[in-house]
């Protein structure tokens, strides 16, 4: 079974940041670790790409077109 588990190098050593499983291993076991950086928060991606749209699209109307296509009605009357 694998677990993974996050941890920080620090001083030549990885720490980890939450407890280890101890259904899986023991003090002294030997395990395979396998290193692989976090990828930055979605929020930074967001912030990155903020204002790309800009003078593309008009918001405002969009949102018009949105609220006039609400009141359109496509289903068929109910009949008992």
């Amino acid at each position: 079974m694998i677990k993974t588990i996050k941890a920080k190098f620090s001083h030549g050593a990885f720490n980890p940041l939450e407890p280890p499983p101890t259904d899986l291993v023991h003090e002294g076991d030997e395990v395979l670790l396998a290193v692989s950086p976090i990828t930055p928060a979605a929020g930074s991606i967001i912030r990155e790409t903020a204002g790309a749209w800009k003078d593309l699209v008009d918001a405002e109307e969009m949102k018009r077109n949105i609220y006039a296509d609400r009141l359109v009605s496509t289903r068929p009357p109910v009949s008992f």
